[in-house]
């Protein structure tokens, strides 16, 4: 059997289309409730996804001291989802998204080694630095973190995660009822860590969880996020739009890995992906247009001027994108921000025309066309050594979801390109990623 695609599926309120909220099949007011979680994540299950991924978010989207309300919610508390929904599933993953800036390494260690036992191994903790510079405000500071000094305390916030999770011996749990020994102690020990940005001296309050580590998942794509992903991730949400680009940023990354102590062969990379499926090509676009006409302006100004770190407000919203002015002020561009601004120059895009592109995929992947126009593309893809996989954006919840369960998987598995049924039970079998030996 040849190669195998990995899925996720990135839950979102209302859907990832910016203006998904908005359609007519979605229920605004119940996108914050259990049962749009519960429902998605049984489809997904259904579908024999491999994870179930949840964003997180420390501030609300603003400009100017004003909440951006034409557009809709973040995801709510990431952990809390993926108990929830890990209660209600039983063989698909759940990854959370907590931040090592904005966190403490052992409040974050028992957390998702709680969530690691509560699942019977099926978690992964996607770890990022936050980027929206928003969030200090929220935690009692007054700048956000520097970039290169946020990775130096992620790495060290991980290394310490993952000492912790290592501080009880796979056999510490002894439930010895005739000795009273619930645990042998000389199999636990404190890690005593003294470093650069935390001080911890104690081991874990529970035993080792049931994968070892819950899967370590990164969504960097600077280069010091590709520095970072070497170094600690073992799945890598990715944001490339290009085949070529992503096939560069795949090999860019398992490049470094040797040199951090670690197999390249121990990577699963899935760029996210919005797929808007219709039975023919042009009802395909119909939808896409559909949507488009839903999306508000201002929304995609204020997200492309967040991305560019440049304010377009005061511009007329059909003149060209500045891009010279852009690229005078010296901004380090991620990826995905230089990919736009080469579009945009290219092809001479109006500030318009750059929001909606920004809004309507959150400046990820899309597929517009029939099921087997994604199937081919994401079989291209894989080929190609672009991705492993895809983390799947639905525009809105949850019909655009049942759509591709029902008629993209199915083309998917007769091509022998997914899985026929789940092999495992842990999120790392799911992946093929070996479970980690005790350090």
């Amino acid at each position: 059997m040849g190669k195998q695609l990995h899925l996720g599926l990135f839950i979102y309120p209302g859907g990832h289309h910016v203006a998904g909220w908005r359609h007519p099949s979605v229920a605004a007011r119940d996108i914050l409730g259990f049962e749009f979680y519960r429902r998605a994540a049984q489809t997904a299950e259904r579908g024999l996804f491999d994870l179930f991924f949840i964003g997180d978010m420390l501030a609300a989207r603003e400009k100017d001291g004003r909440v951006v309300a034409e557009g809709a919610l973040n995801n709510i508390d990431s952990v809390s989802i993926s108990a929830a929904v890990g209660a209600a599933t039983r063989r698909i993953g759940v990854v959370a998204t907590l931040s090592t800036t904005y966190n403490e390494p052992y409040a974050i260690a028992e957390r998702f080694a709680t969530l690691d036992h509560l699942t019977a191994g099926r978690s992964g903790w996607n770890i990022i630095t936050t980027a929206n510079d928003e969030a200090a405000l929220n935690f009692s500071r007054k700048n956000h973190m520097e970039k290169t000094r946020r990775y130096q305390r992620a790495a060290e916030f991980v290394d310490i995660c993952t000492a912790l999770w290592d501080s009880w011996a796979d056999d510490a749990l002894t439930g010895d009822r005739a000795r009273g020994m619930f645990a042998d102690g000389t199999r636990i020990r404190p890690i005593a860590h003294a470093g650069e940005s935390f001080t911890v001296r104690d081991a874990l309050c529970q035993p080792r969880p049931p994968q070892g580590w819950p899967v370590l998942v990164q969504a960097g794509g600077s280069p010091a996020g590709v520095d970072f992903a070497a170094r600690v991730a073992e799945v890598i949400f990715a944001a490339q739009t290009r085949l070529e680009e992503a096939r560069s940023f795949r090999a860019a990354v398992q490049a470094r890995m040797p040199a951090c102590g670690r197999d390249p062969q121990a990577l699963r990379v899935l760029p996210g992906l919005m797929p808007i499926i219709g039975a023919t090509e042009a009802e395909a676009l119909r939808k896409e247009a559909e949507l488009n006409a839903l999306l508000h302006p201002a929304v995609g100004v204020w997200m492309l001027s967040e991305q560019l770190k440049f304010r377009l407000y005061d511009f007329p919203l059909d003149a060209k994108l500045p891009v010279a002015d852009i690229r005078a002020t010296g901004s380090a561009w991620t990826p995905r921000v230089a990919s736009l601004l080469d579009r945009a120059e290219a092809e001479g895009l109006t500030i318009r025309e750059c929001g909606r592109m920004v809004a309507a995929t959150r400046s990820h992947g899309s597929v517009v066309g029939t099921p087997e126009q994604v199937v081919e593309h994401m079989a291209t893809w894989l080929d190609a050594g672009a991705a492993d996989g895809f983390n799947i954006m639905p525009p809105y919840f949850p019909s655009e979801l049942d759509l591709f369960v029902d008629q993209v998987v199915p083309l998917l598995q007769r091509r022998g390109l997914f899985r026929a049924e789940y092999a495992g039970t842990t999120l790392r079998d799911h992946l093929g990623l070996a479970r980690p030996a005790r350090a």
